[in-house]
C-alpha cells in the first residue's frame, strides 16, 4: 500500500497546457497479460530522447482531477525521466476524438494514447489508418483475434479497489444508507457500482446489519453541476456517504458533501486534496503507472502491440490511500485484510450485475 503511495507523490506535478496538433506547441524535452498475437508496428527501439508521445484525452478534458489528469502525469514522468517528447490534445467534445487522433498522427508522433473507452472506435480507425504509428489506449479491451496489431488495451479491475471502499463506506455509515453516481452506463462503470455495492454487503454482512446503496448515472462525465444535484438529493434522502465513479462529474459530488457536511468518496486519483474533511478515502486506479510503464515498453522495442494488459491490486495499480483520519484506523486496517483477501483470491469482487448477484447469493 506504501508503494501506491509513492506513485501517487510521484506522479502529483505541475500540469503544462500543451498540445500537438498542427499550430499547436508539444512540450519538450524535459498484470495479467493476454496470451494472442504479439505483432509489433515498431520492432526495434530508438533512443527515448526521439521517441514522440501524444496522449489524446476525452471529453472530460486534462484537468478532470481524474484519470485524463492522471495519465497526463504518468507521461510527464516518462519525459523527465527518460526524456521522451510528449504532448496533448484536448477534446471537448466526442466529435474531436477523431479529428484529434488524426493530428496527433501529422505531428509524427511514435506513439498515441486515447484515454477512455469511449474514444475506442476512433483509435482503432486511426490504427487502421496509420500502421506505422503505434496506438494505446486506457479502458478497453479488444477483441484480440481481430483487434489491429499496432494497438495496445490497457485495462484495470476497478471492481477491486471499489469493493474496499464499499468495504469502508459500510463501516463508517451511521445511517446505513450510501449512495453511488456513475457517470456513463458502460461495462467499465459497472466494475465501479457492483465492485462497491459488494463491498458494502460484504461489511453489512460482517456487522450483522443492512445497508442500502442508492444509485444513480448522470449520463456524462463533464457536467459537474449534475453530480452536485444528483448528490445532493441523495445526502438529503439519508446518504451520508457517496461514491462517485463519474470524471468530472464527481467534483460536484463532492462539492455536494462539503455543502451538506457529509462524507465523499473519491475515484482514480486520491482527491482529498479537493476537500480534505469530507473525502473518506478514494478508490485509486495509478493510470499514470500504467501509461508510463506501457510507454517504457513500446520506446523499447517490446511486444506490447495485439495485447490488452490488465492492472489491479496484485500488479500494485489500484488501492486506496493510506491516510484513515477521516475513516479511524480500525476501519483501515480491516480494510488492508480485505485487501490481502482479495490478492489471494479468496474473495472476487464482482464487476457486473450478473457476478454481484452470484456474489451475494
Amino acid at each position: 500500500m506504501k508503494k501506491i503511495i509513492a506513485f501517487l507523490l510521484a506522479g502529483t506535478m505541475a500540469f503544462a497546457m500543451t498540445a500537438c496538433g498542427a499550430g499547436e506547441s508539444s512540450s519538450e524535452g524535459a498484470s495479467q497479460t493476454s496470451s494472442g498475437s504479439a505483432g509489433e508496428s515498431k520492432p526495434e527501439s530508438r533512443p527515448a530522447n526521439g521517441f514522440r508521445i501524444c496522449m489524446v484525452t476525452d471529453a472530460g478534458g486534462v484537468n478532470d482531477q481524474s484519470f485524463n489528469q492522471s495519465a497526463w502525469e504518468g507521461l510527464q514522468k516518462l519525459e523527465k525521466g527518460l526524456g521522451a517528447k510528449v504532448s496533448y490534445i484536448e477534446s471537448k467534445q466526442e466529435a474531436d476524438y477523431a479529428t484529434n487522433l488524426d493530428k496527433a498522427a501529422d505531428d509524427n508522433a511514435d506513439l498515441i494514447w486515447g484515454v477512455g473507452f469511449a474514444m475506442a472506435d476512433a483509435v482503432t480507425v486511426a490504427a487502421i489508418a496509420n500502421p506505422d504509428i503505434h496506438y494505446a489506449i486506457v479502458d478497453n479491451a479488444y477483441d484480440e483475434a481481430t483487434m489491429p496489431e499496432n494497438i495496445t488495451g490497457v485495462m484495470f479491475r476497478a471492481q477491486e479497489p471499489s469493493f474496499i471502499v464499499g468495504y469502508i463506506a459500510a463501516k463508517t455509515t451511521k445511517t446505513n444508507r450510501v449512495g453511488f453516481v456513475g457517470g456513463v452506463t458502460s461495462d467499465i462503470v459497472d466494475q465501479f457500482q457492483y465492485g462497491y455495492q459488494a463491498g458494502v454487503a460484504y461489511a453489512a454482512m460482517e456487522l450483522n446489519k443492512t445497508v442500502t446503496v442508492d444509485v444513480q448515472y448522470a449520463e456524462s462525465f463533464t457536467d459537474a453541476s449534475k453530480g452536485k444535484a444528483i448528490a445532493s438529493k441523495m445526502f438529503s434522502d439519508g446518504c451520508d456517504i457517496v461514491f462517485h465513479a463519474a470524471g468530472g462529474v464527481g467534483v460536484g459530488v463532492i462539492e455536494a458533501a462539503k455543502d451538506a457536511n457529509k462524507l465523499a468518496i473519491g475515484v482514480d486519483r486520491d482527491q482529498a486534496y479537493l476537500a480534505p474533511k469530507n473525502v473518506l478515502t478514494s478508490a485509486v486506479k495509478l493510470v499514470n503507472v500504467a501509461v508510463e510503464s506501457v510507454s517504457k515498453e513500446i520506446i523499447n522495442g517490446e511486444k506490447t502491440s495485439g495485447r490488452t494488459y490488465t492492472y489491479g491490486l496484485t500488479e500494485g495499480a489500484v488501492g486506496i490511500p493510506e491516510d484513515f483520519t477521516l475513516m479511524g484506523e480500525k476501519t483501515y486496517q480491516d480494510a488492508l485484510k480485505v485487501e490481502e483477501l482479495i490478492k489471494s483470491g479468496k474473495v472476487i469482487p464482482p464487476a457486473n450485475a450478473e457476478e454481484y448477484t452470484q456474489f451475494i447469493g
